[in-house]
């Protein structure tokens, strides 16, 4: 029973890809970040170096993992109750992003910690098309549309906290593949919604966004509700995303549109001793 870590991808999921992609919503994340280190390379998220960990039981197999690509917190996959006892052993944590249980015990052993977020995950269920409908239709967006998307993805990481470095890779990498929706109401966009690779049958949307003059409007559960019904109609078993539970208004945008309380996770940070 041990922990073994690597900072090569393609070790990493030859050895815990079959585990993951057996619970893929409750792995979306480490699914998804692998996916994007694995397509565009070790520092697609920055210029750290990432590092990626697998556990295996006393039967040889696979029952934890976790990614870590700095500078964000380390995210802990699905894992065995003795994966989680001996990971503090293992590996030194700054933090962690994992299930909200998971993530108190390990931060309990942290002199001082805080909590930074507090996320939930959603699937979507049986879809609600926004009502009333708002006015305009969705297209995907191409690379003619790169600085608009790169404003946008920037003011979406400064209103949720998270890095805007990297908003032009997020950008091209998702126009390229066509995993970017622009809502147009009256010919000008208006909000914006996209959506990951499909991973295990799993595929999760996020950057939904509308600049505040075009907000309450329905346009951001349109652009999503769209961007839902398209990856369904692609064959695709589930539609995740995830909120901010700060944020009543997206959580109760979500449920209106058919997604539905799947799980909560937490970040939490270990403060310098």
């Amino acid at each position: 029973m041990t922990w073994t870590f690597t900072d090569d991808v393609g070790v990493f999921l030859d050895a815990a890809g079959a585990s993951l992609a057996a619970r893929p919503a409750a792995n979306t994340l480490v699914l998804t970040i692998t996916a994007t280190l694995r397509d565009q390379g070790p520092h697609a998220y920055g210029s750290g170096v990432p590092l990626l960990g697998w556990w295996r039981g006393p039967d040889g197999v696979v029952d934890g993992a976790l990614v870590r690509t700095p500078p964000f917190l380390p995210v802990l996959g699905t894992a065995a109750p003795e994966a989680v006892a001996a990971l503090p052993g293992a590996l030194p944590l700054p933090g962690i992003n994992a299930d909200r249980d998971t993530a108190r015990l390990l931060a309990a052993r942290w002199p001082r910690h805080h909590v930074d977020k507090e996320h939930r995950l959603y699937r979507l269920g049986t879809p609600v098309p926004p009502s009333p409908a708002p006015a305009g239709a969705p297209r995907t967006a191409t690379a003619a549309d790169r600085a608009l998307l790169v404003e946008w993805l920037g003011a979406f990481g400064e209103e949720t906290g998270q890095p805007g470095d990297q908003a032009a890779r997020i950008v091209d990498a998702a126009t390229a593949r066509g995993g970017m929706t622009l809502w147009e109401a009256g010919g000008v966009p208006v909000s914006l919604a996209g959506v990951s690779h499909n991973v295990a049958g799993t595929v999760r949307v996020s950057y939904v966004y509308t600049p505040p003059e075009h907000r309450g409007n329905g346009f951001a559960a349109a652009v999503t509700a769209d961007v839902g019904r398209a990856a369904r109609e692609r064959g695709v078993r589930e539609v995740l995303l995830f909120t901010d539970l700060a944020n009543p208004t997206s959580n109760g945008l979500y449920r209106r549109i058919g997604y539905e309380a799947v799980s909560d996770r937490l970040l939490i940070t270990a403060e310098p001793e």
